[in-house]
């Protein structure tokens, strides 16, 4: 069956009625059918497979059915067919096609542009429609057909078939020159071949002329070995039968040129050349291409043993130069596979030179021996020629850096040892390469300065500044120096101490000093900070305990003499209890005959007190 068509399936039980059914496609059940027939409207491709059925009545339920198989597939399509010897027609000629299927049950239609054909008087159709013969084309006749293949009976009808596209020219074609060789230019001594070509249809003879004079030949193809004479442009016409004649084809212009004289130009920057170095020479056409090229040193062929050419020629490479190629060069052409040779090249001049380059390495500063911290500047320096690249080696390691200079801006001692520069120039393999002599280069650690307090805690008392002396740790040399407070420089003089008062130094801050000298190294290591606070705060709260405490002391004395003076002697038994020594306001109100405490509390000896030697004899 083919996709749209309709069918039904029917389920039987010859014993009994009543029953239930369940239909299965590929063993899938069926879930919205449970009736004895089963109809598909519209099948498609998913509509093939096995359908079966299965009756049940209650809880009896009988084998699934034979399977019965429905295969869907497409219609076939059909196969268009140009009966005529070619699509591309002038008006009034005539066009045949055919429409095929494998099966003789089909009918046919024909359709341009998806628009179905009518039979008319020029356009007939066989009793099927298998055939379609366009009678006195015309220029609506042009465009795309195709054909359908139809059962009627059963509505189906394939998809269209292959198309043929024909077009119906009003006018006649231009013809087309073209020419075998493609080069531009052309040279004497070569071969040309000219073809003129009609793009339209079949059966043409030919006419050639040359910048319009007719060459009175008639072949399709034309040969010319070239002269300069032949330079021009060339054109053809196209014929066929008595009436069929095209206008003129375009031009093709052979440009014939005399033959180009090579260019030689060096590829390496230089033609001064040190032993071993290598070198490369190249010859060009200029603005062509498709030569090979022969070199000469010195009007004589170059000798292959001493040299490599590529293999067009283009490239002489010396990969050891040596004195046996000094010399003049030059370079003649010839077209790879074409007949054609060029004169020579100008020479270029190459000189070798009988030995290496001297390399010198300088440093800046000179000193063999500088200090962590220091910039110290390598220079590396050649004394001839051109074109050199800088690498820079401390030790056997790896490389440093590259360039003419090696600067090294803050020195570390990891930074001792030998240091040298290599030269070279050219690109790998050809690389030619001077090294120079070492320069030893020491780095030693920077002497740093600390800052020494002078003075002494005997001194606490006596003032309250403090002298601060900058020592360079571990240095014999002669040093002057330079102080700083919070960073900032002090203007003071190169001295070694530096006094700090309250005055001078409210905040009390950070002190750090540096050594200076004309020698190496030339200033020393920041010492670390010191801070003033902390010392005065200490020595300022020391002299306030010491003040206090004698004063304290003083206080404790006086205080000891003055009771000793003035306190009475009372003897053990004439202590008074002093639970009660002082009645309340109420108490003394109530009481009539309560003494006077005052006069109790006050004895005849507060009355009557001895004179003052007898208490300086009791003290």
């Amino acid at each position: 069956m083919y996709p749209g068509e309709s069918i039904s399936f029917t389920c039987t039980v010859d014993v009994a009625t009543d029953w239930e059914y369940e239909w299965y496609h590929n063993g899938v059940i069926i879930s919205s059918i449970n009736i004895n027939t089963y109809r598909i409207d519209s099948v498609t491709h998913a509509s093939s497979g096995e359908y079966q059925c299965l009756a049940k009545r209650l809880t009896l339920r009988t084998d699934k059915s034979v399977a019965a198989s429905l295969k869907v597939s497409d219609p076939p399509t059909p196969i268009l067919k140009l009966l005529s010897a070619w699509p591309d027609v002038f008006e009034k000629e005539t066009l045949s096609f055919s429409c095929e299927v494998s099966s003789s049950e089909w009918t046919f239609t024909w359709q341009r542009d998806g628009t179905e054909l009518q039979d008319n008087s020029r356009l007939i159709q066989n009793e099927k429609g298998s055939t379609l013969n366009i009678l006195a084309v015309r220029l609506n006749d042009q465009g795309l057909y195709t054909c359908k293949a139809h059962l009627k009976h059963r509505r189906v009808s394939s998809d269209p078939s292959n198309s043929s596209t024909v077009s119906v020219y009003k006018s006649l074609p231009e013809p087309i020159v073209r020419k075998d060789r493609v080069f531009d230019p052309l040279y004497p001594g070569e071969t040309v071949k000219l073809l003129c070509i009609v793009d339209v249809s079949s059966g043409w003879s030919y006419d050639w002329y040359k910048d319009g004079t007719n060459l009175h030949k008639t072949d399709k193809e034309i040969t010319i070995i070239l002269n300069l004479s032949d330079k021009g442009r060339y054109s053809c016409t196209a014929r066929r039968g008595e009436k069929t004649l095209t206008g003129h084809s375009s031009n093709v212009t052979l440009n014939v040129e005399e033959i180009p004289v090579p260019l030689l130009k060096q590829k390496t920057q230089w033609l001064d050349v040190f032993p071993s170095e290598a070198v490369e020479l190249s010859c060009m056409m200029k603005e062509s291409s498709g030569w090979k090229f022969t070199w000469y040193q010195n009007t004589e062929g170059v000798p292959k043993d001493n040299v490599i050419i590529s293999d067009m020629g283009d490239t002489l490479s010396i990969t050891h130069a040596s004195t046996v190629h000094r010399g003049n060069y030059r370079c003649s052409g010839t077209l790879d596979g074409r007949p054609v040779s060029s004169n020579r090249s100008s020479e270029v001049t190459l000189d070798v030179y009988e030995s290496k380059p001297t390399v010198t390495l300088l440093q800046s500063p000179s000193d063999s021996v500088m200090h962590t911290g220091d910039q110290i500047s390598f220079a590396c320096h050649i004394n001839v020629s051109s074109g050199w690249k800088y690498q820079w080696y401390k030790d056997k390691n790896s490389p440093l850096s590259s360039g003419i200079f090696h600067n090294i801006s803050s020195a570390k001692t990891s930074d001792t040892g030998d240091y040298r520069c290599k030269v070279s120039r050219g690109e790998e393999p050809k690389i030619f390469e001077s090294e120079s002599q070492a320069v030893k280069l020491t780095i030693e650690e920077r002497p740093k300065a600390s800052i020494i307090l002078l003075t002494g805690w005997s001194e606490v008392f006596s003032t309250d500044s403090l002298v601060l002396k900058c020592d360079i740790m571990d240095s014999l040399d002669t040093w002057n120096y330079t102080w700083f407070k919070e960073g900032e420089e002090l203007p003071l003089l190169r001295s070694q101490k530096h006094k700090v008062t309250p005055q001078d130094d409210p905040g009390q801050s950070f002190y750090t000093c540096r050594g200076i000298r004309d020698g190496r190294p030339h200033y020393s290591i920041d010492s670390d900070p010191y801070k003033t606070k902390n010392l005065l705060l200490k020595r300022r709260i020391l002299l306030s305990i010491s003040g206090c405490l004698f004063f304290g002391i003083i206080a404790v004395f006086i205080g000891c003499i003055a009771l000793r003076v003035l306190r009475k002697p009372v003897a053990a038994d004439d202590k008074q209890v002093e639970d009660n020594l002082f009645l309340t306001m109420a108490q003394l109100k109530d009481r009539n005959d309560a003494p006077c405490p005052l006069v109790e509390y006050i004895t005849d000896t507060d009355l009557n007190p001895p004179a003052k030697g007898k208490i300086n004899k009791q003290l």
